[in-house]
């Protein structure tokens, strides 16, 4: 049942423009549509949803004294965003040259709060949709999703709003993080700045008028309450007095110094959250594959290879189930870092607290890659002795002056909840 909070913010979503889009797509599409031969929207039946859906698309627009015929739906932005947005919503699908609705997920146009955190969730994989193609295509056509990702983590992180330019200036630095562009000209990386920042705009101008962020003169974004709300059901963060995990994760075998986080966690929590929340809660960098168990079935991402089952359908809870309940979480299938997960207690969001949370800790994470507890173990063994034949070339690696620059007895709870702060907004 809503609270009334849920009910404002249902209303909310209800009114917002894209929802009524999809709503309307989603009805108009019945019992099925025929699609062209390359699975587009025939040109047809275009024009009849450009009046139904008022997307502000121009079908034969006038040029001057000219008119250019429109010869394929995809010319219409617009209809293609909605089409697209349908589909990753999992409103509809295409079957045999059709495209069909999804019934399992009709009840979700009744229920605009949870169609609207949809619309919200997936929109970061319509970057294809949203970002023009072929001349005058922009880096961020290729690296939509990491890059919105990381501009709506900034303004989390930021309490909700962080300055437009700064919006494109992230998204810029994480679409780029891959490319060498030393090579090209001044101009060259001006032009391609310019489109990037262009389709930013235009992104956050479909979030606008989705009602995730208000842009403020063209100076701000900020994240809305709707959105906020949104976020943090995805993270599963919980509401006061609903359940709460206190859990102690210890790197199995690092018997000196022991290696140990103690969490607040919501009992809710999906695996692939959980997996995040460890990582940056111990330290390490996330370089490796990993994998859950509760001694019966394995969780992790899914992969044709591995049989393990999909993490983002399974929840803390559902493994472990309550106090002195287990899951074992290894991470690196090379170095084999085993961790016990153990649930302590069953505690009650506090009002005003956030989730997850690291209340206490002992040990250094160990570095990546040093070969398991045993590489580690040999690690602080060469660092200890200077006289050792490996001694220089393990400092060259870590990067260390000296073998008493490394401290494995270090951990720093406040460093801990910073790292923890940054992933929840990034989830």
């Amino acid at each position: 049942m809503l609270t009334p909070s849920d009910k404002s913010l249902a209303a909310t979503a209800a009114a917002a423009e894209p929802v009524r889009w999809l709503r309307a797509f989603t009805g108009w599409v019945g019992a099925g549509r025929k699609l062209t031969q390359t699975g587009r929207i025939t040109l047809a039946d275009a024009r009849e949803l450009v009046v139904l859906l008022g997307t502000a698309d121009e079908i034969d627009p006038k040029i001057g004294d000219r008119v250019s015929r429109t010869k394929s739906s995809e010319e219409l932005p617009g209809i293609t965003t909605v089409v697209e947005w349908a589909k990753a919503s999992r409103l509809v699908r295409v079957t045999g040259g059709r495209l069909v609705p999804v019934k399992r997920n009709a009840g979700l146009l009744e229920r605009p709060l949870e169609l609207w955190a949809r619309m919200f969730e997936v929109f970061p994989r319509l970057g294809a949709a949203l970002c023009p193609s072929g001349w005058g295509e922009s880096l961020l056509r290729r690296h939509f999703q990491e890059a919105i990702g990381a501009v709506l983590a900034g303004m989390a992180r930021r309490g909700g709003a962080i300055g437009l330019a700064e919006s494109c200036a992230l998204a810029w630095e994480t679409v780029t993080a891959g490319y060498v562009l030393e090579a090209a000209t001044d101009q060259q990386r001006a032009t391609w700045r310019a489109v990037n920042d262009r389709d930013v705009r235009r992104a956050l101008g479909v979030l606008q008028l989705l009602g995730a962020v208000r842009l403020d003169d063209g100076q701000s974004v900020e994240l809305t309450e709707l959105a906020l709300w949104a976020m943090r059901r995805s993270l599963g963060v919980p509401e006061p007095g609903d359940p709460v995990f206190q859990v102690k994760v210890t790197l199995a075998e690092a018997a000196e110094p022991p290696v140990w986080r103690r969490l607040l966690v919501p009992a809710g929590i999906r695996l692939d959250r959980l997996h995040e929340v460890i990582q940056a809660a111990m330290g390490w960098d996330n370089y490796h594959m990993h994998v859950f168990s509760d001694g019966l079935t394995e969780y992790g991402r899914p992969d044709p290879e591995l049989a393990f089952r999909d993490e983002r359908k399974a929840t803390l809870r559902g493994l472990a189930k309550g106090e002195g309940g287990r899951v074992r979480y290894t991470y690196d299938f090379g170095d084999d870092w085993e961790h016990d997960v153990v649930v302590e207690k069953l505690l009650a969001a506090e009002p005003g607290a956030r989730y997850p949370l690291c209340v206490a800790g002992e040990g250094a994470c160990p570095p990546e890659d040093c070969g398991g507890v045993w590489g580690y173990a040999h690690l602080r063994e060469v660092l200890a002795d200077p006289t050792s034949e490996e001694h220089d070339d393990m400092l060259v690696w870590l990067g260390l002056e000296k073998g008493a620059d490394f401290d494995p007895h270090r951990f720093d709870v406040d460093q801990a909840n910073r790292a923890l702060t940054a992933v929840g907004a990034a989830l």
